[in-house]
């Protein structure tokens, strides 16, 4: 059985307000596998905290109309699934954020990385359909690649992209896996275990799809100094 309309918090979440003074980033709300009132009842007890930025990830349609009744002026991305509240842009600090993204059906992934970087403070660039099929696409953006601070690499079937990208820049590299990809990428397996296997240095590995997960490092990595622990 779902629960009621008018459920309570208690009965549905702890949110976690106390942890931008603790960690320095705020809490995200993930919405899969959470029902409309849920993610309802969860937007009305974020309302009382404006002071900081409140992610909804992985929301779909349903979820943003449930959000969007308690939160009017939440910011809704679909292709990333992302929503954002308040909806003002954060003034950048710290270093560049460039997302990489291999092709045009990587972008949902990516954009949700884009964004969490964005939402979180830090300048970002993305740079699209520069896959390993035509080197030339990435060799052509070099000078932008070569002034981030850190680099979020989406990519699906081969997964190569981010070891080339790694081999080209002296940033970190955040290598995002997505599930694009025929039926031996293995819903993204395939580019999971080729990332982990990266034969350049410096590249570091999110769970599949996880956009939300690179934004998030990609932010801490490229953090202004005096934001450090």
């Amino acid at each position: 059985m779902g629960e009621a309309p008018g459920a309570r918090l208690d009965d549905i979440a702890t949110l976690d307000f106390q942890r931008s003074d603790r960690r320095g980033y705020p809490e995200a709300v993930f919405c899969e596998g959470k029902s409309p009132e849920q993610v309802r009842v969860i937007a009305a007890a974020v309302r009382e905290h404006a002071d900081v930025v409140t992610l909804f990830t992985r929301a779909d349609p349903s979820h943003a109309a449930a959000i969007t009744a308690e939160l009017p002026d939440a910011a809704y991305d679909v292709p990333a699934r992302l929503l954002a509240w308040p909806p003002a842009d954060p003034t950048p600090t710290g270093g560049l954020v460039v997302v990489v993204s291999a092709g045009t059906s990587d972008l949902p992934v990516a954009r949700e990385a884009l964004l969490t970087a964005h939402y979180l403070g830090r300048p970002t660039q993305l740079v699209v359909d520069v896959g390993v099929a035509g080197l030339h696409r990435v060799l052509a953006r070099l000078e932008l690649l070569r002034r981030a601070r850190v680099l979020v690499v989406a990519a699906g079937m081969d997964g190569a992209l981010p070891s080339v990208v790694a081999g080209l820049v002296r940033a970190p590299v955040v290598a995002l896996p997505t599930s694009v990809g025929y039926g031996a990428a293995f819903q993204g397996l395939a580019p999971l275990l080729a990332m982990l296997n990266a034969c350049a240095p410096g590249v570091g590995v999110v769970n599949i799809d996880n956009g939300y997960g690179a934004g998030h490092l990609a932010a801490q990595i490229a953090a202004p100094e005096d934001a450090r622990p």
